[in-house]
Order: C-alpha cells, then structure tokens, then sequence
C-alpha cells in the first residue's frame, strides 16, 4: 500500500519511527557476585493475543540488569519465532507480574503515547496485513520461521491519528469480548456435558424411564446399577483387520485425543501419509479404532465420516456387536476420562516393550453394558448436548470471522470510522 492509497489523515512508517523494540535477555550467563532472581516470559507464555501465566518461570542475572530487560506496562510483546504459527504472534502486556523480564527471544516494544497506542499495534500485526509481512520477512526453513529485531523495526507500521487508533480498538474490543464471553458458555456447557456424561454411563444418574431400585454391582473399576453388567470388551467387539491391498482410494483417516477420528488432510493441512496406501487398513463407518501406540492419550474414534475410511497399519480396528452394543454409547464411555485412565495404566502394564496395547489386551478391558434400550436413550440425550455444543462453535467461529474481516478493513483505512 502507497502513502497516496493511504485515507487521509493517515501516514505510513516504520516501526522504529514510533516505538522503542527491547531485545530480551539470554539464558545460561555465568553470575559472579550479587545477583537477582526474577520471573521472565518465555515464548510459551505470549500466545497469539493473550499471555499465557499458567508456568512462569524465573531467571538470574545482576541488578544493574534488572531495569534493561524489565517490561512495562503498556509494551507490545513479539515472538522471535519457532513454527509458523508462532511467528510475530503478540499481545499487549498489563503489568500482570511486577516486576518481569523477557527473554531474548521475545521482543518488548515500547510505543511512543503521542504517535501509536499499544491496542492498535497489536491488532494490527495480528491482522492478515502484520501477519504477511512477518511471513515475506523471516527466515524460513523447514516447518520454522523466525525475524530478527532489524526486521520487527521495519515493520511499516499504518499509523491514523490516534483518536481514530482508539476507536478502531474499541470496537475490535466488543467482537472479542462477544467472542470471549461465548467461549465461556461454550466451556461451563461442556464442563456439564462431561459430568452428565460420567454420570449416565456409568449408572449413577439413570434417566426417568429406568430408574430402579435394584441396587448396585460393584467392579474393579466402576460400581454399576444392579440391573447392568460388565463384561470385557472382547465378548462385546471383535478385532477387524481388512487391508486395503486392492489399492482403492479412500480418505485417510487419523484419531485425535479429542474429536476422534478426522480427515488427515484436512486436519494437518499436508500428507503425513505414505504414498503406497496398500498396507493400510479398512475402516467402515461404526467401526471403532485407535493408534496402539497414542490410545493412552485417549486417542480412540467411531468412524462415522465416510462409508469407508482407510487408516494406517499401527491403528487397532475393531466393531462392536450392534444386538449388545450402540456405536454411540460406546463412544461415549471410551472418550470418558476413566477410560482415558484406564488406558494409560493398561498401556504402561502391557507386555509389549514399545508402549502400545495391542488387542489381546485391549480386549480384556471391562466395559459397562445396560439394557440396548437404556444405552441408544443415553446416546441421544449425549447427542442433544453435542448439537447444542456445535450451535455454539459455529457462533464462536463466525463472530471470529466477522473480526478478522473488521481488522482487514479498519486497520488499514480501507474503512473508516466516526471519531
């Protein structure tokens, strides 16, 4: 964009023209003497718009050092880099730990009041605007991308005079705190989500129509309604191993800790397949499977994306009985954090020296089995929650949008606001 494309009012400068960039300090120097331990921010701490205080950690140097590398209230903070999606990520810091340092590889930047405020430096090098310049700027490898302090102070940074900056922040502002405000809901329904579906898979809230009082079985794991069993999950399902050796084209599928199964493309946005798919495996839809080596993280899906899904050679692919088992109840105690548990004690048990549990073991795994009926109701009731979930996550992921559409324009003059 040329000074002349600029809306008037506007000017274009470099961001050294306007602010001060502070280099952080290095770890392992050597102290001699009077020293000073302090807590600092590493990269892990700044995230792309907010600071991340959860593990802070604290770092020594001398006193005459302390004042060169402290923050400030007010300072913009900036990654150095690391993977992609670290690149020029920042936020503006509040004075949340006093004092604090910063690492060398996250920059301090100090604005000057009268010229640029720290709200509108942020937004806009975390618009699509900041984020190519970072991109074109940076030294690239492999997955990693990385600037210097040269590159930061070059930053052509789109500079309106600063009642306009302030008023482009404000109304930025109100889509995060609408935003903000739906990720909490989103967060307490889920919350509830997973206590309900604790209680109803395991019998210690049953649902109006078969409630009874016929007591309680009590099992290595779980205690369950009188009126349930348990049986381990090798009577229930039984291992499928069917290889796609007619080299037909399916979607390669991969499992997440959380979502279960998803697309690999989609999901990694690049192959992380092999080419030669003829050793992979078949999984139909209502199929379940895991990775043998991650399923203590709780990697473990219900294929339900395609007819037929193909996996890679390591995943345990197995279908439950559909007379004794619904797909959907059993995905909802397999994702339970017990059986997360479970999994992970199992796994570290297992005979097989290389971290995985494979099915001979798998199978022997307790599962809680209610009457069919009981089990499809507490499905659809679980279901229920997951659509409302879903209404919200696409709240959530359209308000996100509208504000980056928002940033696009104001940051850059393309539109204006009243001031």
């Amino acid at each position: 964009m040329t000074n002349a494309a600029l809306p008037v009012g506007w000017k274009k400068t470099t961001l050294d023209d306007v602010a001060e960039v502070q280099t952080g300090i290095a770890k392992g120097k050597a102290i001699n003497g009077t020293s000073a331990t302090l807590p600092y921010l590493r990269v892990a701490n700044v995230q792309d718009g907010y600071v991340d205080l959860s593990v802070v950690k604290e770092i020594t140097l001398k006193p005459s050092e302390v004042k060169r590398y402290s923050l400030r209230k007010g300072d913009v903070l900036f990654t150095e880099g690391g993977d992609f999606d670290k690149l020029g990520r920042g936020t503006v810091w509040n004075g949340q730990i006093e004092p604090c340092l910063h690492q060398n590889h996250v920059f301090a930047v100090r604005p000057n009041p009268k010229r640029l405020l720290p709200e509108f430096l942020a937004l806009q090098a975390a618009s699509h605007y900041g984020r190519r310049y970072f991109q074109m700027s940076s030294k690239q490898s492999t997955n990693l991308a990385s600037i210097n302090s040269t590159q930061l102070k070059q930053f052509p940074v789109l500079l309106p005079p600063l009642p306009e900056q302030r008023k482009i922040a404000e109304i930025l502002r109100a889509w995060d705190e609408a935003i903000e405000k739906l990720e909490v809901l989103r967060g307490v329904k889920l919350g509830r989500r997973r206590a309900l579906t604790n209680a109803l898979v395991f019998g210690t809230r049953r649902l109006e129509h078969f409630r009874t009082t016929d007591g309680a079985n009590r099992y290595r794991w779980f205690t369950l309604p009188a009126s349930w069993s348990s049986k381990p999950i090798g009577a229930l399902a039984r291992e499928v191993s069917e290889r796609n050796g007619d080299g037909e084209e399916h979607d390669v599928l991969s499992c997440s800790k959380y979502d279960g199964f998803v697309r690999s493309l989609e999901y990694f946005k690049k192959q992380v397949f092999s080419s030669d798919l003829t050793g992979y495996k078949k999984i139909w839809r209502g199929d379940f499977g895991f990775p043998s080596n991650h399923v203590e993280e709780g990697s473990i899906g219900l294929q339900n994306l395609t007819d037929i899904g193909i996996v890679s050679p390591i995943y345990t692919v197995f279908r439950f009985d559909p007379k004794r088992v619904d797909a959907n109840y059993a995905f909802a105690v397999l994702k339970t954090e017990l059986y997360r548990h479970i999994f992970e004690v199992s796994t570290s048990a297992s005979v097989d020296r290389r971290g995985s549990l494979r099915w001979s073991e798998f199978s022997k795994l307790p599962f809680p089995v209610p009457p069919l009926a009981e089990q499809k109701t507490i499905a659809q009731v679980l279901q229920t929650l997951s659509v409302d979930l879903g209404a919200l996550d696409t709240e959530i992921e359209c308000l996100t949008r509208q504000k980056r559409g928002l940033m696009q324009k104001l940051l850059t003059g393309q539109w204006r606001v009243a001031v």
